[in-house]
């Protein structure tokens, strides 16, 4: 199969070329494979170079094409964190063929997406006044419309829908903070290994967020297998979690990661008091609401710690790069705002069907 771009969406099967690239995955040394029937990835190849040319060069409006690229450069991600299954699902772990695949999305990708940002104004802010005023804005925030909509209007059969899209991160949450925790100590070290050890229970499995997140799942019968509810994530929840992999995984993004996660840690109490009012509304037990009681408490706490205790002190050390921090916070909102709304979006349909 030939494709050039004059190819449409319609012509494109993305479903069976994810499928093909599951495929690929699992095959035993996959670069050797390559070497020896380099036509094995001929068809992925050729539909991947064109959905990205389209998708952010050419900014087609496609949400199959984002969908697909958004699921391929998940399912290369989350290699990066253990899920205690089957150890052959690893075996391609630090296959070059995939670290090419993420690197053609993932760059181009984020040449994408910062187009949203106005980085050249951002070179040039006080760094700690924006931060601040950022953090006081977002810790109490005026109601948004999709906010009010969790809150007010979302039935029994939307809350379960929320619930399953966000369990795809609720169930492995804060795995990405362990990624960049290791390495020389100092004060900004500690502290971002407190918050980790909080969200982790202190190492007691029964107060780990996630384990939280389970007992939400399990109140509604809803499946508590990580990754079960994949296929219905939307693409733009699915770019909100690929963008914590790039700016993690990436030493010379650390700072961007500290924006993204102060973000993260100054929003959540807002954000999840809108899903806690609801189940209450709903008339739920605590056990399904949990999670959100849990992270109002305590992220009230990390949100002042990243900002005091991490991201402030950055200031000084990094001072030429120190508006990084404000860009990754910028960009997590732009793409937290987009993700809710998609979040939305489908809890609407489910509560339609």
């Amino acid at each position: 199969m030939n494709l050039s771009s004059h190819d449409t969406v319609a012509e494109i099967d993305y479903r069976e070329a994810e499928k093909d690239f599951a495929r690929l995955l699992r095959i035993d040394d996959l670069d050797q494979q390559i070497d020896d029937a380099p036509e094995c990835v001929e068809l992925f190849e050729n539909i991947l170079n064109l959905a990205v040319s389209d998708a952010y060069e050419e900014d087609t409006d496609s949400p199959e094409m984002h969908l697909f690229l958004q699921r391929v450069l998940y399912r290369i991600n989350r290699l990066k964190l253990f899920w205690y299954d089957d150890l052959e699902n690893y075996t391609n772990e630090n296959s070059a063929f995939l670290f090419g695949v993420r690197t053609k999305i993932d760059s181009a990708w984020q040449g994408w997406e910062a187009q949203n940002i106005d980085t050249d104004t951002l070179r040039n802010v006080d760094v700690e006044n924006a931060l601040r005023e950022r953090a006081a804005e977002d810790l109490e925030p005026d109601p948004s419309a999709t906010g009010l909509f969790f809150r007010n209007e979302m039935s029994k059969a939307g809350y379960r829908r929320l619930l399953a899209i966000t369990s795809l991160d609720g169930l492995v949450e804060a795995s990405q903070l362990s990624r960049v925790i290791g390495g020389v100590g100092n004060e900004v070290q500690a502290m971002l290994t407190k918050i980790l050890l909080e969200e982790y229970g202190g190492g007691k499995l029964a107060r780990k967020h996630s384990t939280f997140f389970t007992a939400m799942l399990n109140e509604f019968g809803l499946n508590a297998t990580p990754e079960a509810y994949f296929d219905i994530v939307p693409w733009k929840v699915l770019a909100n979690i690929n963008h914590s992999f790039t700016v993690c995984e990436r030493k010379r993004n650390f700072l961007r990661y500290i924006g993204s996660l102060l973000y993260f840690e100054i929003s959540v109490p807002a954000a999840f008091e809108n899903y806690k009012n609801a189940g209450e509304r709903l008339g739920f037990s605590q056990d399904a609401i949990g999670y959100w009681d849990v992270h109002i408490k305590e992220d009230l706490r990390h949100g002042q710690w990243m900002l005091n205790e991490v991201a402030l002190p950055l200031i000084d050390r990094y001072r030429d790069s120190a508006w990084e921090i404000v860009w990754g916070y910028d960009q997590q909102r732009f793409l937290s705002t987009r993700a809710s709304q998609a979040i939305a979006e489908s809890v609407r349909h489910a509560e339609c069907t």
